[in-house]
């Protein structure tokens, strides 16, 4: 086993680079390429680096800062909770670092070890569309660094989480659809490796089940959350023999692109196709017609991801602290796109 900390020297000679290409790219500076970039985080992930020991470190310092990593703040959900968990944390005498993935699981990975080497405390994460590896954060959690996730989870990390129900809410949404007509209903889902678009799903085939009708997977569609496919898809939905009489979207902005490709083409919403979303985004209310949508607790949720952390971070015996999954209700809210069906 090895006694000695692993250096950026050694990665340097397992890949035939030079030292400072290796420095450069656990940075992410932009003028190394990708794939460079990425087979050093790999190997740096494979042995165990860390600089300078920071990470050690953590359990000892009191920076008062804490690194917050989600996937866009371009997304109203996401830019929402960071104002409530910088609000919550500097009334706590905290101040926050925040890092985008943009939906990418290397540029994820890289936050984190830059996020240790400017020493925060502790980690709030919402995992990114393209995380389907989550090694970097059972390495925190495996060193006792403090970790909450928030929205975007996975199971296997042994870590508090901030969730929603997120199947109840689908299950709601789609049971709305349903009593209000709709009998052959699409979902335009997330990415298959996103657990909360699974959960979604789980909602919907149990409304489906309940009401006795019978699941057609053609009206099934996973998104990328780009707008060019999610227009495709909504127009190919349309297209299928049995066009479907009722959406569900995993987010307002997947269902802000769907409602103006199908107007586009002539289509009435509710009349045509009654539409249910997540989110419930401000612009919800001044759409036309205005956006059926799940809300969720986001002022509440920030507040609880950061009372979680602080309670690690002040945990006296961190190898003895059990992780909290803290689940909170949802409200669908009606509007007229998916009003009653005369």
């Amino acid at each position: 086993m090895r006694s000695t900390p692993v250096t950026i020297k050694d990665i340097a000679r397992a890949l035939n680079i030079s030292i400072s290409t290796v420095s450069r790219a656990l940075r992410g500076m932009p003028e190394i390429h990708a794939d460079t970039r990425a087979a050093v985080m790999r190997l740096a992930e494979e042995l165990d680096y860390q600089p300078n020991q920071l990470a050690k470190n953590l359990l000892k310092s009191r920076t008062r800062t804490i690194g917050v990593i989600v996937p866009n703040l371009s997304y109203y959900y996401f830019s929402a909770m960071l104002n409530s968990i910088e609000e919550a944390a500097m009334q706590a005498g905290y101040s926050v670092l925040v890092c985008q993935s943009n939906e990418s699981y290397l540029r994820e990975a890289t936050h984190v070890q830059n996020l240790l080497r400017s020493q925060v405390e502790g980690f709030i994460i919402s995992l990114s569309r393209d995380t389907d590896n989550c090694e970097h954060v059972d390495r925190l959690v495996r060193k006792g660094i403090p970790v909450v996730l928030f929205d975007r989870y996975a199971d296997s990390i042994a870590a508090d989480k901030v969730i929603v129900n997120n199947q109840e809410a689908a299950y709601n949404a789609t049971m709305h659809l349903i009593e209000n007509g709709c009998k052959r209903i699409a979902v335009l889902a997330g990415p298959p490796q996103l657990l909360i678009s699974n959960e979604r799903l789980a909602g919907y085939r149990a409304a489906l089940t309940n009401a006795g009708l019978v699941e057609d997977k053609s009206y099934i569609l996973h998104c990328d959350f780009t707008p060019e496919r999610t227009r495709q898809q909504a127009l190919a939905l349309m297209k299928l023999p049995e066009p479907p009489d009722g959406l569900l979207t995993i987010s307002d902005r997947i269902a802000l692109v769907a409602l103006f490709a199908l107007k586009e083409k002539g289509l009435r919403i509710p009349d045509d196709l009654a539409v249910v979303s997540f989110n419930n985004e401000p612009l919800c209310d001044f759409l036309t017609p205005s956006l059926s949508s799940i809300s969720q607790p986001i002022q509440e949720m920030g507040m609880e991801t950061v009372r979680l952390l602080l309670k690690q971070i002040e945990a006296a015996d961190t190898e003895a602290y059990v992780p909290e999954t803290k689940v909170m209700s949802t409200e669908l809210v009606i509007r007229e796109s998916s009003r009653k069906r005369k």
